[in-house]
């Protein structure tokens, strides 16, 4: 039998090649991921835990209560995608759900106040929020639900718009001719009940997260008197259970500069990125007195080094012009991400790419679970 000549693995070079998806002027190539079995002759590339674990990286390059970005390198787009999905469908937040309205004499009508109330992000005690407070069980058919302190806030709203006696004989600004001619979110009251005074006191008291959000104009003898119950939810619900005020990805842009781009030459292609894409450095002795090298002779002159791919937005504004055509390759990395999430305040906004995780875990625990009772 003839022995299978086996060949050579591919180098880190090939390996880098074959991760970027090459952007043109006019089209976009090797968009599909080539990292499976089969696809390259006498190449495994079977899953492997240990070289998953070497290849993963996570690094954040802004953390803020409010707002993340982060990298999470070495995972296919399907895993992603999955994380922004749960991140904004899945990860559980409290938003009010029933309206029980009183007297409602604005100009704003009952379902549409309801519905803006209802959108309104509320903040509390993390501990209360996202492990004392529990979802409210749907009822049977016929059967009352039951409110009790681990699965119902309770709010209100009670507002009356009056003259102001104060107010000078000229003013025109409805703000100071009147008492509550504006109605915000800072008016809605949280009323503790049961063990929600122990989770939800001081600064961990229930309350809308930015309390300026406006919800209604009144004047003179209109007025607003309602009460709120608050339940736990998802967004896959609604988009008010939704964490996130946004949730996305993008992949890391590449830019090859693949021959000397100089003088008047290299200021304009610094002027086809964004700010702090490229910039200019002068040729030094040594790379001009290198005999063969692409800048011989050229010292002293302006030359276009990449500095930072993650600000470039990839408008391919540099092969628009004919002189960069043969001198620069863009890309994206394939397995790079470049995440961005806006928290609407419930979270810490790297808690809910964390809580993203965990759930992850428990979806494919539950999977994995049905594959094997599928199987006996």
């Amino acid at each position: 039998m003839l022995a299978l000549r086996m060949k050579k693995p591919p180098t880190e070079e090939e390996l880098e090649r074959r991760k970027i998806v090459g952007i043109n002027a006019e089209t976009v190539t090797h968009v599909t991921s080539t990292d499976f079995p089969g696809h390259y002759p006498q190449e495994e590339h079977f899953w492997d835990i240990n070289i998953f674990r070497d290849n993963l990286k996570v690094e954040f390059h802004k953390n803020d209560p409010l707002e993340v970005s982060f990298s999470l390198v070495g995972v296919d787009a399907s895993i992603a995608n999955a994380f922004r999905r749960i991140m904004i469908a899945d990860v559980p937040t409290v938003a009010i759900e029933t309206v029980l309205m009183e007297n409602n004499t604005s100009v704003i009508q009952d379902e549409v106040l309801a519905h803006r109330l209802g959108l309104i992000p509320f903040r509390g005690g993390k501990e209360g929020l996202h492990k004392f407070m529990n979802f409210l069980k749907k009822p049977a058919d016929g059967e009352d639900p039951q409110y009790v302190d681990y699965n119902t806030i309770q709010l209100s709203l009670n507002v009356d718009c009056t003259h102001n006696e104060d107010a000078a004989k000229d003013e025109e600004d409805p703000s100071k001719l009147y008492h509550h001619a504006n109605v915000y979110a800072s008016d809605i009251e949280f009323h503790p009940v049961g063990r929600q005074t122990k989770y939800f006191a001081g600064e961990d008291a229930i309350a809308p997260v930015n309390p300026e959000i406006l919800i209604a104009k009144l004047r003179p003898g209109q007025s607003i008197h309602c009460s709120m119950l608050m339940h736990k939810g998802v967004g896959s619900d609604h988009a008010k259970f939704s964490p996130v005020a946004t949730a996305s990805y993008r992949l890391l842009p590449t830019i090859k500069i693949k021959a000397p781009i100089l003088g008047k030459e290299a200021e304009k292609f610094a002027r086809c990125f964004p700010e702090g894409v490229i910039g200019l450095e002068k040729v030094t002795r040594k790379e001009a007195a290198q005999k063969g090298s692409e800048y011989e002779g050229h010292e002293g002159e302006l030359k276009a080094v990449v500095k930072d791919t993650m600000r470039d937005t990839v408008s391919r504004e540099c092969l628009r012009h004919d002189e960069f055509n043969k001198k620069v390759e863009l890309g994206r990395r394939r397995d790079h991400f470049i995440y961005s999430i806006e928290s609407a305040g419930q979270w810490n906004s790297d808690a809910i790419f964390l809580e993203s995780v965990a759930l992850f875990k428990e979806k494919a625990r539950k999977l994995e679970q049905q594959v094997v009772n599928m199987v006996r």
